[in-house]
């Protein structure tokens, strides 16, 4: 890895400048550093500890309810008056996950269980509906607890890619807790897309990103014309992909529909967006179109992540990140050594969360290429994107707005998967588990030991810790420390700067326990 502790320019204000809420620090060549820390470990898991610190404490509005389930900006003296943002819960979720994980806090995991029970409970479509059992994204009135339609096309209308991704992490909530309803919600969203899926073409994806889930239809009237609006087309299906792929390995639901399904939009994909960078559209608040930094980043660490799906992942993955960079780079940071991406082409605003997704993904393509430039490039994003998180917490958008996706589910989620992309980053004085083939139910942190449980119990798990454990057991058996970098059945022991990493591979049960010296 290299070495982020590197001596630190003078930090005399507006000499070399500020970034958001902080003064800049570069490195001896004049390259980018986090604001916090030297060390970008360091500084990485203080941004992300901060910014749940502040979702977790967020005060309530008058209804009883946490801020942000009724709203998408944080504002300090009243309440902002827009709803929730569209993938808004979703990516709080899949964030949380990982840092439950990571920091072992129940109050992580009660929140998940809180907001996934309360959507859950206040957003489906009704049965017997043309779209039956998937969420409604917005609540049209904000304070009413309820989620009944959509930012632009009002009440009834829902997007069928935000079902997706909410569908993923409630498999996830369910093998975390075995609570049977989140599966069995999963279930029938899972349901309604693949019955719902069709072969789509140039400008309409297999699913809409519209509907009115009542009737059916995708395409609207512009108020006061005679105007169609149309929304038959995105390309943020990796959620839904992933949902179709776990009920299958589950063996839950319809799996045969699932597959054919996750076949139609794999093969739509490839056919044209892969082709023809046609990336839009994902923002609850846009019109009919605009082209997304986040639908095309997140495909690619899609892509980078099934290379049996993909024989020429890398080389595809490669053109997306670099279709960002022509269509949305911004070079308004190049002094300090890093290029920013904006969030879409209808508003070419840098993002926090956009630069740090671009940087975990270039920081993986570099990891799996050799390709040390763009693992360099990686490190430069993430490490600006901690700028806009202002010691307390409040993870500010480079516009001045401190959005409750961009900021918090979306901003976290990127530094605990570079964590488990390369593990030797995590900070060298702590203790944390930063990867997993199956999802962590529990876990806790002690000083004389670790032990958690995941859903499979044939799993492998990789730790940053400060020392070595004495002992390594799985269920009622003990395992060999064994050699090399597959440890079957067993543990490896692999030093680095302030530890090293401990990779166990278990094989007959899903509880484990480190035995600390």
């Amino acid at each position: 890895m290299i070495c982020l502790c590197l001596s630190v320019q003078s930090l005399v204000h507006g000499q070399p400048g500020t970034i958001g809420y902080h003064p800049v620090r570069l490195d001896e060549t004049g390259r980018l550093l986090s604001w916090y820390d030297t060390d970008a470990g360091k500084s990485y898991d203080f941004v992300v500890r901060q910014v749940w610190n502040f979702w977790s404490n967020m005060r309530r509005d008058p209804n009883g309810l946490p801020y942000f389930m009724s709203h998408q900006i944080w504002t300090r003296d009243r309440d902002e008056q827009r709803g929730i943002g569209g993938d808004q819960l979703q990516m709080a979720l899949s964030a949380w996950r990982l840092l439950y994980a990571y920091l072992g806090d129940e109050k992580i995991l009660d929140n998940m269980r809180f907001m996934a029970d309360y959507y859950l409970t206040h957003s489906l479509s009704p049965e017997g509906c043309k779209w039956p059992g998937i969420p409604y994204p917005y609540n049209t009135l904000t304070y009413s607890g309820v989620y009944d339609g959509d930012m632009i096309c009002g009440k009834n209308h829902t997007q069928p890619d935000k079902a997706g991704s909410l569908g993923i992490e409630l498999v996830n909530l369910y093998k975390m807790t075995k609570k049977e309803g989140y599966l069995s919600a999963a279930v029938q969203i899972a349901n309604t897309l693949a019955a719902n899926t069709v072969q789509g073409d140039l400008d309409h994806s297999p699913l809409p990103f519209r509907v009115n889930a009542l009737t059916g239809a995708v395409g609207v009237i512009r108020p006061g014309t005679k105007d169609e609006l149309k929304y038959g087309y995105t390309t943020n299906w990796s959620g839904t992909l992933r949902l179709f792929d776990a009920l299958d390995q589950l063996q839950a639901g319809r799996p045969v529909a699932y597959r054919k399904a996750a076949g139609t939009i794999l093969g739509w994909m490839k056919r044209y967006p892969m082709r023809n960078n046609k990336w839009g559209p994902f923002f609850e608040d846009v019109g009919e179109w605009s082209d997304t930094q986040i639908n095309a980043v997140t495909f690619a660490t899609y892509i980078l992540e099934h290379p049996g799906q993909f024989p020429a992942g890398k080389r595809e993955a490669r053109a997306i990140l670099d279709w960002g960079y022509k269509e949305l780079g911004n070079d308004g940071w190049l002094k300090y050594g890093v290029q920013v991406v904006n969030e879409q082409t209808s508003y070419r605003v840098p993002g926090n969360s956009h630069t740090a997704r671009q940087g975990a993904a270039e920081m993986l393509y570099g990891l799996l290429s050799g390709d040390s430039t763009a693992r360099e490039r990686g490190l430069r994003q993430l490490n600006w994107s901690t700028y806009w998180v202002n010691s307390d917490g409040e993870s500010t958008y480079p516009n001045h707005e401190t959005w409750l996706t961009d900021g918090y589910g979306d901003f976290a989620r990127h530094y605990l998967r570079l964590f488990s992309y390369e593990p030797a980053l995590s900070p060298d004085d702590q203790n944390h588990l930063v990867r997993s083939s199956s999802v962590v139910r529990k876990i806790a942190y002690n000083l004389s030991e670790i032990s958690y449980q995941t859903f499979d119990d044939r799993a492998i798990e990789v730790l940053k810790l400060r020392n070595k454990p004495i002992r390594v057991v799985a269920g009622d058996r003990t395992l060999s420390e064994t050699t090399g970098h597959e440890p079957q059945d067993g543990w490896t022991w692999d030093p680095c700067r302030g530890g090293g990493l401990l990779t166990i591979d278990h094989r007959l049960s899903g509880k484990v326990v480190l035995v600390l010296p």
